[in-house]
């Protein structure tokens, strides 16, 4: 089946809840545009000042996927 790829953006700073989840929303519509086989997206509190969005990919789309929407990182899921 291939491994899972965990692409994730970083905000941070007093709103960063909110950037974060609303950037998961658009990456939700990019994965549905995109027929992504792994549609698994969110936003994730790491401390109180710093939240994530994130968008989980197949192995096979990360390459494209990363290119096309500059991820600050990833990590295997």
């Amino acid at each position: 089946m291939g491994e899972k790829i965990k692409l994730i953006w970083d905000f941070r700073g007093q709103e960063a809840e909110h950037f974060a989840r609303h950037h998961a929303i658009h990456l939700r519509e990019y994965a549905e545009k995109n027929s992504l086989k792994f549609n698994e997206t969110g936003s994730e509190e790491l401390t109180p000042n710093h939240h994530i969005a994130f968008l989980v990919v197949h192995q096979d789309e990360m390459i494209s996927v990363r290119d096309h929407l500059k991820p600050h990182r990833g990590q295997q899921v």
